[in-house]
C-alpha cells in the first residue's frame, strides 16, 4: 500500500513536470491525480495483458503518467473557468 501511495505521488509530479506553464494545485491533489492515474495505468495493462493491475510495468507507468497528465489538465481548467466565472 506504501508503494502504491508513493508511486502515485511520483506518477503525480512526472505529470505535473510534462504539462507546461506552473499548476495550482497541492501535493495532495498532485498525490490523488497520480493514484487516479496509476490506477487507469493498471488497468490498461491489464486489459493489454502486460500485467495485473498493481504491478509495475512500464507500458502501465507510461499510460498512468500520461492519464494523470490529462485529469490535471481537467482540473486546471476547470478550476480556472469557475474563478473566470466569479470576477
Amino acid at each position: 500500500m506504501i508503494g502504491f501511495i508513493v508511486f502515485g505521488l511520483i506518477v503525480g509530479v512526472l505529470a505535473r513536470l510534462i504539462i507546461p506553464g506552473r499548476q495550482q494545485m497541492s501535493i495532495w491533489m498532485t498525490l490523488l491525480l497520480g493514484l487516479v492515474g496509476s490506477v487507469i495505468g493498471g488497468v490498461v495493462a491489464n486489459l493489454l495483458d502486460t500485467g495485473d493491475i498493481f504491478d509495475l510495468n512500464v507500458l502501465g507507468s507510461v499510460v498512468a503518467v500520461i492519464s494523470a497528465a490529462a485529469l490535471i489538465l481537467v482540473v486546471e481548467r476547470s478550476t480556472a473557468s469557475r474563478g473566470s466565472l466569479r470576477h
